[in-house]
């Protein structure tokens, strides 16, 4: 998790512990105070259940800060002894709203057999309410409504709500780390569209560098003028090269499609490979640089795999086609580049294709009409 991810869940796990006390803790205090105020009948009443509040309003207190494992077994501790003091010897039958609260909260930290500790919880209020029948067998009735019944009633409900609330609260939790991940996610796709860039620019130059080196060296002894244009051409491309790199890394470099053409053309001719150019229609300036980088790659592609003689390039409303001879193996190599960039078609819309037939291979990228036309031109052919 990066800084910014982690710093962002933990400023939301903040605001949610603000919103879990500003609207938990003041009921709880609420109710409190009134149970005190109707159970207790002398000053050392208060000294007694006190300590049943209290230790309720600390549970709750770390249980929105996800702390409460520290503090849950001596509040239990305190809060179950009170509720048995009350039923025994100051007779307050909400003696139980101490246990109820910090049972029901301390069920969060049960990882297993959680039933059976709900259970267990209802059962130990309803245990120590029957047990008001050791004192005070005048009204079974009354005694088991208010000792028994009531008390059990409220702690399931407790029980219920502090579930209800821990399922929204890990909810919230899944989201942000869903969010996080998202984050992290989208940082990784970054950096392999960088790579991916970069690949295309980089790899793209050396290839035509070596080729047009070599091609110099057959033209040095014959056609001195003819090697300095290819060497003055080659400085001209490292130097592109170089821009086109700082403008990658400032997140400005945009592919012209036409000149992409323009630049796959020169280099078929330096390598003696026939090239032809049909436009049926003219591309989208919104898909020009996603099939300019197709056709680059291709181009490289081509130089590096094939034993080609001629390339044709169509131009069509929808996309592009590089259709090319001279494939020398019978299964289609690993073009890792035009495996990236299929990914980056689709991510835009549009379908990225190769095919080989006998010794002909298909490149074609395809985008809906919506995606990559505009009105068509007037079709033209440029043979070379």
């Amino acid at each position: 998790m990066t800084a910014r991810t982690k710093g962002f869940t933990q400023s939301m796990q903040g605001r949610l512990r603000r919103l879990n006390l500003a609207t938990s803790l003041p009921p709880v205090v609420f109710a409190s105070v009134v149970l005190l105020y109707i159970d207790t009948r002398t000053w050392w009443h208060v000294v007694v259940l006190l300590p049943g509040v209290v230790a309720a309003l600390v549970a709750l207190e770390r249980w929105t800060a996800r702390d409460l494992s520290r503090f849950v077994l001596p509040c239990v501790i305190v809060a179950g002894a009170v509720w048995p003091v009350g039923v025994l010897v100051t007779d307050t039958p909400n003696a139980f709203w101490g246990i109820g609260a910090v049972g029901s909260l301390a069920l969060h930290e049960v990882r297993r057999r959680r039933g059976l500790a709900v259970a267990g919880l209802f059962s130990y209020v309803a245990v120590v309410g029957a047990a008001r029948l050791l004192v005070e067998r005048d009204d079974i009735g009354d005694v088991l409504g208010a000792y028994v019944l009531v008390p059990t009633f409220f702690t399931v409900g407790l029980t219920v709500l502090t579930l209800v609330g821990e399922r929204f609260y890990d909810l919230i939790r899944e989201l942000e780390q869903t969010r996080d991940r998202e984050a992290e996610l989208a940082v990784v796709r970054e950096r392999v569209r960088f790579a991916s860039d970069l690949h295309d620019i980089q790899g793209h130059t050396l290839h035509v560098v070596k080729l047009k080196i070599a091609l110099t060296q057959r033209l040095l002894l014959r056609d001195a003028e003819r090697a300095e244009k290819e060497l003055r051409e080659t400085y001209a491309l490292v130097s592109d090269t170089i821009a086109q790199t700082k403008e990658l890394a400032y997140a400005q470099r945009r592919l012209n499609l036409t000149a992409e053409i323009e630049n796959a053309k020169n280099l078929f001719e330096a390598a003696d490979i026939r090239v032809r150019v049909t436009r049926e229609a003219e591309v989208d300036a919104r898909a020009s640089e996603l099939l300019g980088q197709v056709l680059r790659e291709t181009t490289t592609n081509i130089l590096r795999h094939a034993q080609a003689t001629q390339v044709q390039i169509i131009l069509a409303e929808s996309g592009i086609t590089i259709v090319n001879d001279g494939v020398t193996t019978t299964t289609p190599p690993e073009l890792r580049g035009l495996a990236t960039l299929r990914q980056r078609v689709a991510g835009d819309g549009g379908e990225l294709t190769v095919d080989q037939t006998d010794e002909r291979f298909l490149t074609a990228a395809v985008f809906r009409p919506a995606r990559a036309g505009v009105a068509p031109t007037t079709a033209g052919e440029d043979d070379r």
